[in-house]
């Protein structure tokens, strides 16, 4: 279900305003440039490598799954020098491999370093995903740069590569000796987030759409709670050893149940708030009041979602 544009626009403008925060804090504290760090890639499976994020804003946690003939990067890092960063620590594991890139979504620290990878490298996006790219990238781009210098200077000059291969629903890279199911399950934190589960080693990239203490984000006009909860469904029937999140600690399935249980309590609040007549405004800021502490240790705001859950209710 679509939401109304300028509600949502209101939820884009307020995400913009702390993220830009975060970055004024980070330079103020000296804390780490957005980049991904290199010689810290982790093994978690047989076929399954990771970059973690470190818990550097805008940086990604990026998967590199290794086969006999092709190496899956997913997300880029934003910018041709974390490419470069990536490629590196992907050429170590396998020199010779043949290299499919996936963004889990269009956002510029999950696929704008894709300029950065060689020619013949391919791209692989969902059809939901492309459309976001289309409708939304150039001007996301040039919202970043506005975070920061850091942000400004890495993505200076970058725009999206075209897509090699675009999917509708789910696609199955055979890397050689493990493959990667690549799949699209509707409009969550954007329209087109994209995961990867690796199915030999039961793990997945769940992108921002199952986190690990920090709250999911409702960042596009076509986020759907309804689409959310479905696509909860789905995952929680897959075998999952380790999720591996865009950004944060690497868990396991049990995080998927977390995520549905704070949004099931925020859109029960809604329900009830907005039957009572209380405004969306009002409605989610009371609503997120009350969630948000019992989860102490989690970062972010539940007001996206309780203002997404407010539209949808009857």
């Amino acid at each position: 279900m679509r939401i109304r544009v300028p509600e949502v626009v209101c939820v884009v403008l307020v995400l913009s305003t702390v993220l830009a925060g975060a970055y004024v804090r980070s330079e103020q504290s000296g804390a780490a440039p957005p980049t991904v760090k290199a010689n810290t890639t982790i093994n978690i499976s047989d076929h399954v490598y990771v970059i973690l994020d470190d818990n550097v804003s805008f940086v990604p946690n990026v998967g590199i799954i290794v086969g006999d003939r092709s190496t899956l990067i997913v997300d880029t890092g934003m910018g041709i020098e974390n490419a470069h960063t990536i490629l590196a620590e992907a050429r170590k594991l396998d020199d010779d491999n043949h290299l499919y890139i996936v963004s889990t979504h269009f956002h510029p620290e999950h696929a704008l370093g894709e300029p950065g990878f060689p020619a013949d490298a391919t791209i692989v996006r969902s059809r939901a995903q492309q459309d976001d790219i289309d409708e939304f990238g150039p001007d996301t781009a040039e919202r970043f740069k506005t975070f920061s210098p850091f942000n400004a200077e890495l993505l200076e000059g970058l725009s999206y590569r075209e897509a090699d291969q675009v999917f509708e629903g789910e696609t199955t890279l055979d890397l050689g000796g493990v493959e990667a199911r690549v799949f699209w399950l509707g409009p969550t934190h954007t329209r087109g987030d994209t995961m990867v589960f690796i199915e030999d080693d039961e793990v997945l990239f769940a992108g921002d759409v199952v986190m690990n203490k920090k709250f999911v984000s409702f960042n596009s006009e076509y986020s759907s709670m309804d689409a959310w909860f479905e696509s909860l469904d789905v995952l929680e029937t897959l075998d999952i050893d380790q999720l591996v999140p865009s950004h944060g600690a690497i868990g396991d399935a049990s995080l998927i149940g977390t995520n549905r249980t704070y949004l099931e309590a925020i859109r029960s609040q809604v329900v009830a708030l907005k039957d009572a007549g209380r405004s969306m405004d009002e409605a989610a800021e009371l609503a997120a009041s009350r969630v948000e502490p019992e989860y102490p240790d989690w970062t972010g705001s539940l007001a996206g979602p309780a203002r997404v859950a407010y539209e949808e209710a009857d």
